[in-house]
């Protein structure tokens, strides 16, 4: 399976198409890893496909996680990029 992110949400959050990502399931503890794919931009979708769609239910909060491997002293100042999508009209904040 993969994930269609809104590709808004791709930009926002820095993960690129094909990106391996960990997703946790927040309602029932699930974890797994599957790649991004984009999806339409503002829609809002976040949908897990194929054998990833039994992990999650309609409705259920995710949490999407991304890695990147850098060097030690850049890690020192890296500042993550964090995503909060606004359930009620599909933007950012």
């Amino acid at each position: 399976g993969s994930i269609t992110i809104d590709i808004a949400l791709l930009e926002a959050s820095n993960i690129i198409e094909g990106e391996k990502v960990s997703i946790v399931n927040i309602n029932n503890g699930e974890r797994f890893e599957t790649y991004a794919i984009p999806g339409t931009r503002n829609s809002g979708e976040i949908c897990l496909n194929g054998p990833a769609a039994r992990k999650v239910h309609q409705g259920d909060i995710v949490i999407i996680i991304s890695y990147g491997i850098m060097d030690f002293e850049v890690a020192k100042s890296f500042k993550p990029s964090i995503v909060f999508p606004n359930e009620n009209d599909n933007s950012l904040t």
